[in-house]
């Protein structure tokens, strides 16, 4: 009995080793740990584990250099965001020092879905009294990292809710890691953080010394402005409700703002298999993803190809034909 319980538990170790042996690793970059760009892989991480993928998340990446080095085939995948990869494509923006390489790794990059970003905060100190857009002439703006996508699609927004353009506004560009202490130490007068709704650090500085959130106001949405700035910079809008952070001086009401989209991106060389398994962990365990974290709980599932501007993987195509979704023909290999 001993002897046979012995083989038998050297068995199941066999079996279980075998079984991990098996899993597939792959390295995808992610945005900050504190926005969804970062939240939403690290959630997502436990159902490619399912598939039989280790998915392992590098955070706080320059997303602009990631996209370059899945085209390259550096890298196994990243979030990719959609105004990078035009400018990849056209190798202008932080790709015009190699404008000819860039376009032409540009074709070896392949989507598997939409991804939700991460929600746009214009965040003053009410004891600074910028209660407008048109009170930040001449003040510090905090737009993001200097090679990320994210300034343009700030100060997009600042021109397409105001009018305001860099200049009218000094606009200053440092690592995400930087933003809240840099705000905080008194480096800027308006800090313009990507963050999900109801982020802890944002309720946190709030309680420390009363913010103000500057809006979009409703009549600017819709506007041919905005309508092309959501074009050119992949961004939709969304609303900051009432209530939200305990600190925020106009809290009463709900705010709205712009918010970033963004793609999950490979290598064309990855086998479609596993792009098939990156699109299957995704999408048949979206509502448990959901509900794993607090502030994934608005990510939409109404269009897989929100943002998407690079063809899909034909691995993730098989996937969304087997369940019948509609691919856009631009997208298709």
């Amino acid at each position: 009995m001993k002897k046979s319980l012995t083989l038998g538990l050297a068995s199941l170790v066999l079996t279980l080793t075998a079984g991990f042996s098996q899993a597939e690793n792959l390295q995808m970059d992610a945005g900050g740990a504190a926005s969804v760009t970062g939240m939403l892989p690290q959630a997502y991480a436990q159902y490619t584990n399912r598939e039989g993928i280790n998915l392992q998340v590098v955070l706080g990446q320059t997303l602009t250099r990631s996209v370059m080095m899945l085209g390259a085939g550096q890298l196994g995948s990243s979030v990719v965001p959609p105004p990078a990869f035009s400018a990849m494509k056209a190798g202008v923006g932080p790709y015009a020092s190699n404008a000819e390489q860039a376009k032409a790794l540009s074709k070896n990059v392949r989507a598997i879905t939409g991804l939700p970003g991460s929600t746009y905060h214009a965040i003053t100190w009410d004891r600074d009294g910028i209660e407008s857009w048109d009170d930040i002439r001449g003040k510090r703006v905090f737009v993001g990292p200097p090679a990320g996508a994210a300034n343009m699609q700030i100060m997009g927004m600042i021109e397409a809710a105001s009018g305001l353009v860099d200049g009218d506004y000094e606009a200053i560009r440092a690592p995400w890691g930087s933003a809240v202490q840099g705000f905080q130490d008194g480096q800027y007068d308006v800090l313009v953080l990507s963050a999900p709704v109801g982020q802890q650090s944002i309720n946190e500085m709030s309680l420390q010394n009363p913010i103000r959130i500057l809006g979009i106001s409703e009549d600017r949405i819709g506007t041919p402005e905005w309508n092309d700035y959501v074009e050119a910079a992949a961004m939709s809008y969304t609303v900051i409700p009432a209530g939200t952070y305990r600190g925020q001086v106009n809290g009463d009401e709900d705010i709205f703002t712009a918010s970033n989209i963004m793609w999950m991106g490979v290598g064309a060389s990855m086998s479609d298999d596993m792009a098939y398994r990156l699109a299957k962990a995704y999408w048949e365990n979206i509502d448990e993803l959901k509900a794993s974290n607090a502030l994934l709980r608005t990510i939409s599932t109404e269009n897989p190809f929100e943002g998407v501007n690079a063809p899909l993987h034909p691995g993730a195509v098989r996937y969304y034909q087997e369940n019948n979704i509609a691919i856009p023909e631009n997208l298709m290999p």
